[in-house]
């Protein structure tokens, strides 16, 4: 069994030195209550819980303390991937949930598993998920101030069960005041993607992910039995000759944990019950 979890990048230019050890914290205390939790749940369950103790943290952005777009509304992404069964559900610009990728999950089980802006809202409201405001004070002031604080910030998780399957969940709050209508990778498989042989987060500039199909490029070259770590970097070096900016996250079937990105520092922790690492 192996986790990694990811709460977006880092800007030391940005952030306080009080913040970078509150993530660093809270990321040691979400990836050892994943593990506990992985012990009697399977990848889904687990990467879903993952990502939702990491949305109900304001530290990141997604769910609660997300970014507000230009209009002065939040509106949020989230998908999830099974390896095992390849099913790929996820919500696109929905408003008013606690937990986006908690919504993302109940789509699993629908023909029509990706829905955007108020169809997503109506579902949820219809599967019982009440209205929730993800507003901090510290958005507020940031987008009244037309402050650009980050915009790199995504969360997300990869899992390996003791059975061996793989899956991969991903939440964000968006880039912030960003158009009405603009669409993350987030939940798209070009930031969230996996099979039964490689499963991939992926963090950072949405529209560099997308054009570079990130997470399923990972995958794609690892489930042709490129090693994990070459898998990334002839994508990483692909997404170098469009200047782009990532961050992923990764765990192959063979239980190897890989992560990379293009600028530092991508906010991340891993464990498999043996050997903790986190981002310095």
């Amino acid at each position: 069994m192996k986790i990694i979890i990811h709460g977006g990048f880092f800007s030391e230019s940005s952030q306080s030195e009080e913040t970078k050890i509150a993530k660093q914290q809270s990321l040691k205390n979400i990836i050892e209550n994943s593990w506990e939790y992985l012990q009697d749940h399977n990848a889904v369950e687990t990467a879903v819980y993952a990502v939702s103790l990491l949305e109900d943290d304001e530290l990141y952005n997604a769910g609660t303390g997300s970014q507000i777009q230009s209009d002065g509304k939040i509106r949020m992404s989230a998908s999830l991937m099974n390896g095992e069964t390849q099913k790929f559900s996820g919500v696109i610009n929905i408003e008013s949930v606690k937990n986006p990728i908690k919504v993302a999950e109940v789509l699993t089980k629908e023909e029509d598993r990706v829905l955007g802006g108020e169809g997503a809202k109506k579902y949820a409201a219809k599967h019982g998920f009440e209205d929730y405001s993800t507003e901090i004070p510290q958005r507020r002031a940031e987008y009244e101030e037309k402050l650009k604080n980050g915009g790199l910030g995504t969360v997300g998780c990869v899992v390996l069960d003791n059975d061996g399957k793989l899956a991969a969940a991903t939440s964000t709050g968006g880039k912030g005041f960003e158009l009405v209508g603009r669409i993350s990778d987030s939940a798209t498989v070009a930031g969230n993607y996996a099979n039964k042989f490689c499963a991939v987060s992926c963090t950072g500039v949405g529209e560099d992910i997308v054009s570079n199909a990130t997470a399923a490029k990972i995958v794609t070259r690892v489930t042709d039995r490129i090693p994990i770590n070459e898998a990334f970097s002839r994508t990483f070096q692909e997404l170098a000759e469009i200047d782009g900016f990532a961050g992923a996250i990764a765990i192959d079937s063979d239980g190897n944990i890989f992560h990379l990105e293009s600028h530092p520092t991508m906010v991340f922790a891993s464990f498999d019950g043996k050997m903790y690492e986190q981002f310095s």
